[in-house]
């Protein structure tokens, strides 16, 4: 798992492991093309009682990592690929936790939907559902790591306001991202629900659509007086 190119974006980026643009030395490393295999897929989720659950949370962890090296290169000036050939995909236990880009980046919005599409495709066979939530999800890593990406370089508006750009430029099926400022604070303004609801002990996340917005709104308040 090599990537030069990223080590340099990783060094202008505090917090850069918990970010996951630094592979742990002991993860377990499979290359981005696997990703769009939907028989690989499958066998990560073959254990779960509900396919359809299971394939939107995989999808939920994994799109947050995949999208990491292309935007925080865009967010440094040092464009990172985003194809699917020059990625790798680190997991502990099973999770993803890192992603590293092994070359230099191209045309951002063209690489980045052709690799959303493909892997999307081999989740949603694997989950046997359809492919629009999938997508909302996407939106949602995007919104959800460039604020991430903003806060860590103390820049959250230049960050954000780079999520329309990366939307605009991937094109439909992908909804545009979005925020919300709450009490000071800004949030992702969700497009999707992660269906951790629906695991064994799980909860609506604070910021979920599915909770109404007046409950939505007080939640996002607490959290952000305790940041």
């Amino acid at each position: 798992m090599t990537g030069r190119s990223q080590a340099a974006v990783a060094a202008r980026m505090p917090g850069a492991a918990g970010l996951g643009l630094v592979a742990p030395a002991a993860a377990a490393v499979v290359p981005g093309t696997a990703l769009a295999d939907a028989e690989w897929t499958a066998m990560r989720l073959r254990a779960a009682p509900d396919a359809r659950v299971a394939a939107t949370v995989w999808w939920y962890s994994l799109s947050l990592v995949l999208v990491t090296p292309p935007l925080a290169g865009l967010l440094v000036g040092s464009p990172l690929s985003a194809r699917l050939t020059d990625l790798s995909v680190a997991f502990t236990a099973g999770r993803p936790v890192a992603a590293v880009s092994c070359s230099s980046g191209g045309d951002l919005g063209a690489d980045l939907r052709e690799s959303l599409s493909a892997v999307i495709a081999s989740v949603a066979e694997a989950g046997r559902m359809r492919e629009r939530p999938l997508w909302a999800i996407a939106t949602d890593s995007v919104a959800n790591q460039l604020l991430a990406l903003g806060r860590a370089v103390g820049d959250v508006p230049r960050a954000t306001a780079l999520a329309g750009e990366v939307g605009a430029a991937v094109g439909p099926p992908l909804p545009v991202p979005r925020y919300v400022d709450v009490a000071g604070a800004r949030f992702t303004r969700r497009a999707s629900c992660c269906l951790m609801v629906e695991l064994p002990g799980g909860a609506l996340c604070t910021s979920c659509p599915r909770r109404p917005p007046s409950e939505r709104r007080r939640l996002l308040e607490v959290t952000a007086r305790g940041m």
